[in-house]
């Protein structure tokens, strides 16, 4: 298991089999834009079907798009929001950044330590094939973990405030992702990832 916490922004930090990239800080300002998008985000609290049982979760959630995407995971379909101006506005810094576009962006709002992410892939049908997935990290810094689905070797991260990390190439196909749940963060962490739907 591998634990970085510094950025190289043309470094892959996977050994095989996909591409990740972490630009570290990017925003010389993550606090304005940390209070804006926990006071104007469209939170709701996500839902889930988990062995057909309907359930909500603590971590928030919301759903934002070129067009009213619609897009289905953990057996739940979401419809997309218009953008608002803060989302448009760190879209254009992460494309500019990266070098690639994005039509939508999936947000998230964890609370505190105690909440997070279970290992998946984003590889819902809906996503473009092999297309790069752009993460910005606000508020608390978390240990982000991925792992290989067949040799499960880990590669371990820590994500800042402020921070971009991008996953493309073939990295949903063979690496799993998470954020672990921690009893060292007590602060809320609001994350979004900009995709790419193809329709």
């Amino acid at each position: 298991m591998k634990l970085f916490s510094f950025d190289e922004p043309n470094k892959n930090w996977l050994p095989y089999d996909g591409t990740v990239n972490y630009y570290g800080v990017i925003l010389s300002n993550p606090e304005h834009y940390f209070r804006v998008l926990h006071n104007d985000i469209a939170w709701r609290h996500d839902e889930a079907v988990i062995f057909g049982k309907h359930i909500f979760t603590k971590r928030m959630v919301a759903w934002y798009g070129d067009l009213p995407f619609e897009y289905t995971y953990s057996g739940i379909q979401k419809t997309a929001l218009p953008w608002v101006d803060c989302l448009l506005e760190l879209k254009d810094m992460v494309e500019k950044q990266s070098n690639e576009t994005f039509n939508s962006c999936l947000l998230n709002l964890y609370n505190d330590g105690s909440e997070g992410m279970a290992w998946h892939s984003d590889g819902e049908k809906d996503l473009k094939k092999d297309g790069a997935i752009a993460s910005l990290t606000f508020g608390a810094e978390r240990k982000f973990s991925f792992k290989h689905k067949e040799s499960k070797e880990k590669v371990d991260l820590v994500l800042e405030h402020g921070s971009l990390l991008i996953m493309k190439d073939t990295t949903q196909t063979h690496w799993m992702h998470r954020l672990p749940p921690t009893k060292k963060t007590h602060g809320p962490r609001i994350n979004l990832t900009f995709r790419t739907i193809e329709r």
